[in-house]
């Protein structure tokens, strides 16, 4: 019974898919202490379920909080093993420009623990326009397009590349190309054409 919890905690987490890749062996931060439930309350369930929204009562909401947000309550969201609390704080990190956080997220992106948080992920990176932010894409795309059976936040990544080429006047995004064809050829209903418009959509709120 137990493990059987322990499976349903770990589901209702975001880790519906358990996989071993080459980067199981980083070493993810992780929170100490439980998150309170008062603070997810507080600092996630009013944020993660918007994200992605780009609507003015959205954008009055984010402004209102930006102040209150601090760094000691975004590396306790990222340190949650739970997708909603990790997008939250990327989401966050984001807002902030905190790219001294750069290897907190990376790691999260790189071993992909949780669902849905790799999305945010990939678009913190496209913001931070950084070596460090550009290698951890190229990374995660070098291996995970070599895994066709994990349908995880590939296209997110290409998005983040293809802008951040275009934005930079770079070509990063053709070396995987030829991967991208490859891995989304078991999925019929994956448009293998990447457009940047739903990331360059949230960065101008962000900027607001």
């Amino acid at each position: 019974m137990d493990d059987l919890n322990e499976q349903i905690r770990l589901h209702s987490a975001g880790a519906t898919v358990r996989h071993k890749s080459t980067f199981a062996d980083l070493p993810s931060y992780k929170n100490v202490d439980e998150l309170s439930q008062d603070f997810i309350d507080k600092w996630a369930a009013p944020f993660y379920i918007r994200i992605g929204d780009t609507d003015d009562s959205w954008t009055n909401q984010l402004i209102q909080a930006n102040d209150t947000i601090t760094k000691d309550v975004i590396v306790k969201l990222l340190g949650d093993f739970n997708w909603r609390t990790r997008q939250t704080g990327a989401f966050f990190v984001t807002i902030k420009n905190f790219t001294d956080l750069t290897d907190i997220i990376g790691i999260h992106f790189l071993k992909s623990e949780v669902c849905y948080a790799g999305q945010v992920y990939a678009y913190t990176f496209a913001s931070f326009n950084t070596d460090k932010s550009i290698d951890y894409l190229n990374r995660y795309l070098t291996y995970y397009l070599s895994q066709p059976d994990l349908w995880f936040d590939h296209r997110e990544a290409m998005e983040a590349l293809t802008y951040l080429d275009k934005v930079n006047q770079t070509d990063l995004v053709s070396k995987h190309a030829d991967n991208w064809i490859k891995f989304i050829a078991n999925k019929p209903y994956w448009d293998k054409s990447i457009t940047t418009d739903r990331l360059e959509g949230q960065l101008t709120l962000i900027e607001k």
